[in-house]
């Protein structure tokens, strides 16, 4: 059985839903601390050919707080958020086909940051197909005080993984032969570059999977979705 786990992230690129179509169970931490200046509650979308962020306001909050402690901003505006996106991309050729969704996630109601992003991931990998079962890392039974690699191998053990896949960007952090020593193989999920037009300007590449979703249909984006390199380096 395959596993992924990750932090979670507002509409993220599409390299997180190819890791989450890569794998059979798909664990999202919930119980780790929320990192400042990072892109749990932020993205980048297209805006007059750039790229600019948007992001979800959140309420002031200890440092030592994990994500599942976090609340959004009493006064976060959706209707603003929404009309970013809408002027951004309302001239694009699926915007008919993927603004509804965008309105559903961001006019969620849930005020916990962990709650709003949980349900924002499931509406996507809905609408994209992705199957993948997606679990809580709360929910799982292991030493709470673990921390690194150490915890991920507890996760891999309790949900009895054999495979461990992780984004590329994580191949400093394991070692390999400490997962061979619990049965497990490592693999690192590698993008290949998804171009696609943007208005007939320069592609600017790993925006949000909002751009993906505004400039292609359903069936390119899941082949876009097997773009993808496994390396077990």
């Amino acid at each position: 059985m395959k596993l992924a786990i990750m932090q979670p992230y507002f509409l993220p690129y599409i390299g997180y839903f190819q890791l989450i179509a890569a794998v059979d169970r798909f664990v999202v931490y919930d119980n780790i601390k929320y990192t400042k200046k990072g892109w749990i509650n932020r993205n980048r979308i297209l805006q007059n050919g750039k790229d600019a962020t948007f992001t979800v306001p959140l309420k002031s909050g200890s440092d030592s707080l994990d994500i599942c402690e976090r609340e959004l901003a009493a006064d976060f505006n959706r209707g603003k958020l929404l009309n970013q996106f809408k002027g951004a991309y309302q001239r694009a050729p699926f915007f008919a086909e993927t603004f509804p969704l965008v309105e559903r996630i961001v006019r969620h109601a849930d005020a916990n940051l962990f709650g709003f992003l949980r349900h924002s991931l499931a509406r996507v990998c809905e609408h994209l197909g992705i199957a993948t079962e997606i679990r809580i890392s709360s929910g799982i039974a292991i030493d709470p005080g673990l921390k690194g690699q150490d915890k991920v191998l507890a996760l891999c053990e309790a949900e009895g993984a054999d495979s461990y896949v992780n984004a590329i960007g994580g191949l400093e952090l394991y070692s390999k032969d400490a997962f061979r020593a619990r049965g497990v193989e490592l693999k690192f999920i590698r993008p290949n570059p998804c171009e696609y037009p943007q208005f007939g300007e320069a592609f600017v590449p790993w925006l949000s999977i909002v751009d993906v979703m505004m400039f292609n249909p359903l069936e390119q984006i899941h082949l876009q979705l097997k773009k993808y390199e496994l390396d077990e380096n």
